[in-house]
């Protein structure tokens, strides 16, 4: 589970309560599951739970920061043969630069897509940016079968936000 430290408080709730929620269904369903939770706004770092769920820190954001630690992680500490690898990335499309937006798309396209059994990026409506990242990422690689992608306006949308990513197992 990943989030960007662009984010108000708003869209930070609408996050945990989706991640709460994916969470608990994952949790229900799989033994075995190991949850990592990565933060980022110009960098990227793994924390626990309990912090994940809590912390209130914002900044820019550099989301090629968390796919790279992401990727690193994988390569470290996953093998592809023993894992399915699912990841669930969570922002306000707020990105420093159209640069960095291309380096994303990379580290998708030649990295990430080709480990993890499933990418779920979700979108939260935020008034203060322009959400050009979702725009992207539907653009340039709409052909990947396991990535999707869910736009969250508010609260009421999170329930088909995640019928939408768990209800196309891989």
């Amino acid at each position: 589970m990943d989030v960007s430290g662009s984010m108000g408080d708003e869209q930070k709730d609408i996050v945990r309560l989706e991640t709460f929620w994916i969470d608990a269904w994952l949790r229900k369903h799989y033994k075995g599951l190991a949850t990592r939770y990565i933060i980022h706004d110009a960098d990227a770092k793994e924390v626990g739970e309990e912090e994940f769920y809590h912390i209130r820190e914002s900044g820019g954001t550099m989301i090629s920061s968390a796919y790279n630690f992401f990727n690193k992680m994988i390569d470290e500490e996953y093998e592809l043969e023993l894992w399915n690898i699912y990841g669930f990335h969570f922002s306000d499309g707020d990105n420093w630069s159209g640069g960095d937006t291309d380096k994303c798309i990379a580290l998708l396209s030649s990295k990430l897509l080709l480990k993890v059994n499933l990418f779920c990026y979700g979108q939260v409506e935020s008034p203060f940016v322009s959400g050009e990242f979702l725009k992207e990422l539907e653009n340039q690689l709409k052909d990947k079968e396991n990535l999707i992608t869910s736009e969250i306006a508010s609260k009421d949308d999170i329930y088909d936000s995640i019928k939408k990513f768990l209800g196309k197992g891989k």
